[in-house]
């Protein structure tokens, strides 16, 4: 009997070496903690926490959230406990477990993101920093820094200076030359990049003749921009040396592997989290047996592979 070679699917980020490409998106999965009780937190290749801003945030009114054809629309407003109730409460407990936790950080102002990791600077458990600068469903808040390079550069520059960890940039979908952003995000000293957030959109009631959500737009994610975004990692990709991670609608293994085809070095899994809360478990499963089919033996091959 033929046995079949066992799959490697350990990936590196910059320095920090994950036990497989599936993280958990920030927005989707709690802190974490939160779905403990449901999946093997170990498992996963990383999480990434719910975004964390100076101060505790309530976030948007209902509806938050509301389906759309091939996807979801979602106006949270970034609710959260604050960066030092996380720290307090929160990260404790993700210390127990072996997968990298990633902290998400925002705010409305370069001097919130700093404040925001140097609190996080003096707590242990964490493996990296993902800085959101593009949210498209938060009044006044970071988005503006994702659509202008300079802006990008200043952002990155101040929270590389106040950071000692790996510092990933999430980067907006709604911008005209993402290389352009990707390139000044890097040269200020991102470690690696995120690719991309919720594309702006809307929902209208007929009936009511406003909008479904508590605010006149927010975030479209799931499937339906899932093509968009690989093109986005794609150009990401040949823009710069530093690894991407992408994310946008992705729901099975082969997805999975798109993405690395076109340059993503992991993903993160999202929305589908709303419909399956084990869906990052369920998707590792399937992306080990469909790598064993393909006779894939190391996974980390595929990146960039796509061919023009």
């Amino acid at each position: 009997m033929i046995s079949t070679p066992a799959v490697d699917l350990g990936v590196t980020i910059g320095g920090l070496r994950l036990a497989n490409p599936i993280l958990a998106a920030s927005g989707t999965f709690g802190y974490g903690i939160e779905f403990a009780e449901l999946v093997d937190l170990n498992r996963l290749g990383g999480i990434v926490v719910k975004g964390l801003s100076a101060q505790p945030l309530e976030g948007a009114p209902a509806p938050r959230m509301c389906p759309t054809p091939g996807g979801m629309l979602n106006a949270v407003g970034l609710q959260n406990v604050g960066v030092r109730a996380f720290v307090s409460e929160k990260l404790p407990a993700l210390r127990a477990y072996r997968t990298p936790i990633i902290a998400n950080v925002f705010g409305h102002s370069i001097e919130e993101y700093v404040d925001v990791i140097r609190v996080l600077e003096a707590a242990d458990g964490l493996a990296a920093y993902e800085l959101n600068i593009s949210c498209p469903n938060v009044r006044g808040g970071g988005s503006h820094f994702g659509t202008d390079p300079v802006m990008t550069a200043q952002v990155v520059s101040a929270a590389r200076a106040a950071a000692r960890r790996p510092l990933w940039v999430k980067l907006s979908p709604l911008v005209t030359d993402i290389a352009c952003i990707a390139r000044a995000a890097e040269a200020a000293g991102a470690d690696a990049l995120t690719v991309a957030n919720t594309y702006p959109a809307m929902a209208v009631d007929i009936k009511t003749r406003s909008s479904r959500l508590g605010r006149e737009s927010g975030g479209l994610s799931g499937p339906a921009v899932k093509p968009m975004t690989l093109r986005l990692v794609w150009q990401t990709y040949n823009s710069v040396k530093i690894p991407v991670i992408g994310l946008g609608g992705i729901e099975r293994p082969e997805d999975v592997l798109e993405y690395l085809l076109v340059g993503a070095t992991a993903v993160q899994v999202g929305t589908a989290h709303f419909v399956d809360p084990r869906a990052s478990a369920t998707l590792l499963d399937g992306l080990r047996n469909l790598c064993e089919s393909s006779n894939l033996t190391k996974i980390s091959d595929l990146k960039g592979k796509f061919k023009v």
